[in-house]
């Protein structure tokens, strides 16, 4: 009887089955086999004998453009708008070198430093200063040019007031003394006057009782029999410019302070 037979009769009859395995075909691996091709000459000569790997470097990484944005800081509006006004404009070419914009010196003139309110210059605000002069005290004497009326003082010293003085085409000068002092005078604006203003479309009243709206202002002090007079004003902004019809304006505050120092024969020297 044929062994494999009695083999596989002896299995069945154990009731056991015999599980078959792989590796039980060899007893050891075999050996690896590389193509022949792959060992050939004539591949190993392809790059000569100076051929070396190639280095590869990896590849860049790109930020991904959304994280991009949330990385930059986003300067606040109100950051940005004081960063603007700091900013110095560039000069402008002008027929005569350079010159600034016009926005540039309305800023400066509004950060003036030391500027009182109602954009008085701080020199023509009232102030003791050193005076030479010949004229006696009490006199007055008032610099149209520069804009300014002294009280000669005792001392060498006077008292010095910011006004404003006659447009051009109504300057004047002379001397003549106090005639007539009075408290919120009323305005009798005279004929030429009127019809000066009338023909550029101002209609003056004939007569104005004196209140604060008054252009004379709080006080006045005619001056021998002209039509001029040292007077406050209701546009205090205008002293230090030479803005009247001739009259020599002052703030109401310093007409009063004025008003209390002097007398009526005062001598007054416009120059």
């Amino acid at each position: 009887m044929n062994r494999s037979f009695l083999l596989l009769a002896a299995g069945l009859v154990a009731g056991v089955a015999q599980p078959a395995l792989a590796n039980d075909r060899y007893g050891t691996r075999p050996p690896v086999i590389v193509n022949s091709e792959l060992t050939a000459p004539w591949v190993n000569q392809l790059g000569g004998g100076g051929i070396r790997p190639q280095v590869y470097a990896p590849p860049r990484r790109v930020q991904p453009q959304a994280q991009y944005y949330q990385q930059q800081q986003v300067q606040p509006y109100y950051q940005q708008r004081q960063t603007y006004q700091q900013r110095q404009p560039a000069p402008l070419p002008g027929v005569y070198g350079t010159q600034q914009p016009r926005a540039a010196t309305v800023q400066q003139a509004a950060v003036r430093p030391n500027a009182p309110i109602g954009g008085i210059e701080p020199q023509f605000l009232p102030q003791t200063v050193s005076y030479q002069t010949t004229e006696k005290p009490g006199t007055i004497v008032i610099d149209t040019n520069n804009r300014f009326l002294y009280l000669v003082q005792e001392g060498g010293q006077a008292k010095r007031y910011g006004v404003g003085v006659g447009k051009p085409g109504f300057e004047w000068a002379g001397v003549h003394k106090v005639t007539r002092k009075a408290e919120w005078p009323s305005w009798h604006p005279p004929e030429e006057m009127r019809s000066r203003e009338a023909a550029k479309g101002h209609i003056l009243p004939v007569k104005m009782e004196g209140g604060p709206e008054n252009p004379l202002g709080a006080r006045a002090m005619y001056l021998g029999s002209t039509l001029y007079r040292i007077h406050g004003t209701n546009a205090p902004w205008t002293i230090g410019n030479a803005v009247s019809s001739g009259c020599i304006r002052m703030r109401n505050e310093d007409v009063t302070d004025l008003y209390e120092r002097v007398n009526v024969g005062t001598r007054v020297i416009v120059q």
